[in-house]
């Protein structure tokens, strides 16, 4: 019996629930006639996003007439028999004049997306009303590489990769006070990386649904200590000098101090304190071994730099007291050590002659 032929019976002798079946079974392209085809040439488009409630419109012709929903090969309404088991799912009913069939969904979700029809069923043959649900998803970053370390020179690949629809683009920026950003792709590769390259990388995914999802790496570059200066002041005896060594270098350096060959250690008098990128070589009570060529080497496992300068003697200069004499001076008077000016001398020597003659 052709298929048309029973649900009109169907419809005649009242069994609704038959003729909406066998008319369903009109819109699976596995159950048409050789030759048939749904005509698919208007199908109207229902975008929501995930997450959100999504009304898929549809009304009967009147009073008498029955409805049926169908997702792609699954019943999920048959007039107002609940065939689905989704819990989200349900009938939004009349409003109005309008006897309205329309199917809700709840919390959207990607796996809703596709085809739908609202089958109306009429006495005489099914007309079907399809829609195509778009569910639209905000952008999110599912993997991203981990946290790595690398030592200077090396090549770096960094992953990003999203989901969501529409598809999202990817794109990278170094979290630096300039913020350079990368083109737009899900593979970062960085050649010869520099100290100055270390830090924070952001991966962003966006499209045009919601905010973008960011996710961050963060590269740790490892270089070989250098020294960017040593301070050393000349200093009195007895008084106590300071010597200070700055390096930079990932890992944090290791410091030493040497005095010509021999190594310096804390004690008598020695003190040491060195923190990730200083150190501070303390010598109280300056005696004259002490001064010298003082050294700072800085170390970690990729090498080790230096640096050295001398600590010298400062000869402080001695002051007089304003209520004593100047030392080229004599009172009147006295037969202190005062300077004879060269024209009293020659005077004394002409006297003298003079007085010989006589």
């Amino acid at each position: 019996m052709d298929i048309m032929i029973a649900v009109q019976d169907a419809c005649v002798s009242g069994h609704w629930l038959t003729a909406i079946i066998l008319s369903l079974c009109c819109l699976l392209p596995s159950c048409l006639p050789a030759g048939q085809t749904v005509d698919y040439s208007s199908v109207e488009s229902v975008v929501s996003r995930q997450g959100d409630t999504a009304v898929l419109r549809c009304y009967l012709l009147d009073g008498i007439s029955k409805g049926a929903w169908l997702n792609r090969s699954s019943i999920i309404f048959a007039g107002n028999d609940k065939w689905s088991v989704d819990p989200r799912v349900s009938i939004v009913s009349s409003v109005g004049d309008k006897h309205e069939y329309s199917l809700q969904i709840t919390k959207v979700d990607i796996t809703d997306d596709g085809l739908y029809t609202c089958s109306i069923q009429s006495e005489r043959s099914p007309r079907p009303k399809l829609l195509n649900l778009i569910v639209k998803v905000p952008p999110k970053i599912y993997d991203i590489s981990s946290d790595i370390t690398v030592n200077e020179g090396s090549n770096v690949s960094l992953i990003c990769t999203a989901s969501g629809k529409p598809e999202p683009t990817i794109s990278w920026r170094h979290i630096t006070p300039l913020g350079r950003k990368y083109d737009s792709v899900e593979h970062l590769n960085i050649t010869g990386i520099t100290r100055d390259q270390a830090g924070d990388y952001e991966c962003s995914a966006l499209n045009d649904i919601a905010s973008p999802d960011t996710k961050t790496v963060k590269v740790t570059v490892n270089f070989a200590p250098t020294i960017h200066e040593i301070k050393i002041h000349g200093i009195g005896l007895g008084r106590t000098a300071l010597l200070r060594c700055e390096a930079t270098a990932v890992p944090a350096p290791t410091f030493e101090w040497y005095k010509g060959e021999k190594r310096i250690n804390k004690g008598q008098g020695v003190d040491i304190k060195s923190l990730s990128s200083r150190s501070v070589l303390t010598v109280t009570n300056m005696t004259e071994d002490r001064f010298g060529n003082y050294t700072c080497v800085a170390s970690n496992k990729l090498g080790m730099a230096n640096a050295s300068a001398s600590l010298i003697t400062i000869i402080e200069p001695t002051t007089t007291s304003a209520s004593s004499p100047a030392a080229n001076t004599a009172p009147y008077g006295s037969t202190g050590s005062a300077c004879v000016p060269l024209a009293c001398r020659y005077l004394v020597l002409v006297l003298s002659s003079f007085i010989s003659m006589y």
